[in-house]
Order: structure tokens, then sequence, then C-alpha cells
């Protein structure tokens, strides 16, 4: 099966989110949405709330709970719904009710009833990198945000500034503008002989990184 998914970012401003489940996933997915942005519009409705779960948005305005049970007119106004449950049956209904009133869904642990995944992001500065597993392995997403985390550098917001910079004084048409851009990145695409000599030597690190996150996680499991 191919992969058919396509990245996008979207801008979390206006948009308005609801999370069906107060526990341990709802908490997870809670941490991962503010994690992107602080200030996001959301909407937690759950029968029971985890204790961490209540202290994570007590000073928060922008979100709101109810301890509640679910009903269909908790989708009014959301445009994204996270269900985070373990009822399988009631998530699907939920699902398809949702989908009628044109709301996107995720459903955690059920890829099959998923409209978009959350993938695991790295966050650094302007840099924001999600990988995915199409919803196949989450544990070896996590594990590749936790390496790249720590090999790009603190200060790649500085290479991005400098960048931007460039891009704005250039008073060239669009095609020069990124000519000019194109040289300026060539090390980076490895289009250089000394880039590609660097590259070849980064897919060969990259290559056993991967390799050997493998291992150690099979090894995990099976031991």
């Amino acid at each position: 099966m191919k992969n058919t998914l396509f990245p996008v970012f979207l801008k979390t401003e206006n948009a308005k989110f609801l999370i069906i489940g107060g526990g341990n996933i709802g908490l997870e997915k809670t941490e991962t949405l503010l994690r992107q942005n602080p200030d996001i519009h959301l909407t937690i409705v759950s029968v029971s709330f985890k204790e961490e779960l209540l202290q994570l948005v007590a000073d928060k305005p922008n979100i709101k709970t109810f301890q509640k049970a679910y009903e269909v007119s908790d989708l009014s106004g959301m445009d994204y719904l996270v269900i985070a449950t373990n009822n399988s049956e009631e998530n699907r209904k939920i699902k398809a009710e949702a989908n009628v009133a044109g709301i996107k869904v995720n459903a955690a642990d059920q890829p099959a009833i998923c409209d978009f995944y959350l993938g695991s992001i790295v966050n650094k500065g302007y840099l924001k990198i999600a990988f995915s597993t199409n919803g196949k392995s989450p544990v070896l997403a996590r594990r590749l945000k936790e390496y790249f985390n720590e090999v790009i550098p603190e200060n790649i917001d500085e290479s991005i500034t400098n960048l931007n910079e460039i891009r704005n004084q250039h008073k060239g048409d669009f095609v020069s503008k990124v000519n000019h851009l194109n040289e300026v990145t060539a090390v980076l695409s490895g289009k250089t002989g000394i880039a590609s000599k660097k590259k070849e030597s980064i897919k060969v690190i990259a290559a056993f990184a991967v390799g050997f996150l493998l291992a150690a996680i099979l090894f995990k499991l099976l031991g």
C-alpha cells in the first residue's frame, strides 16, 4: 500500500479543536496541541478528568473543559476533533457524526478511522519537522523526533533569519530570486563536490542510526 498522506502545516490561531476524553490519551493530545500553539482554542469533553490534565489547563482561558458525556451538540462550531477514548465502537459513531458536520477527525490508536494524524514534531524556532509512519509505528516516529531534536542545532534560527533577509532584499524577479537562494543553499543539497561527500557521510551515519534504533526497539520488545 502506498503512503498517500499529504503533509500540511495548519495555522491554528483561528481553528477550534475538540478533544473527547480526559484520561492519559487526552492529556497526551492536549500537551501535543499546546506545544504547537499555547493559545490554541481547545474544548475538552469527558465524563472524568485526569488530575494532571486539569492542572495543565487550569490557568488557560483559551481551553474549556466540560465534565459530562459526549453529545453530538458538542461538535457545533468545531473544525477538528481528536477522539481520545478506548471505546472503539463509540469512537466510530462519533467519527461518523463529526464527518457529517464537516469536521476532520483523529482517533488515538485507530488509524482506520482517522482523517489526519498527529505526527511526532521537532520544534527548533522557526523550523518545524513532522514525522509520520502512516499510522503504522508511532513509537518509531517519536524516536526519530528525539534523534533530530538532538542533531539540529539550537541556533538554526540564525540561518533561517539570514536566508529570509537575503530573500527580502533581493531585487530580481521570482526566478532570479529562487536561483540565487538555490546557490546560497547548494551545500545543503549536495550539488557541490564537497557537499556530495558530506551528504554521503551523512547518509551512512543516518542509516547506521536508524538501523541501531530499530535493533534497539526489537531487542526491547523481544527481551
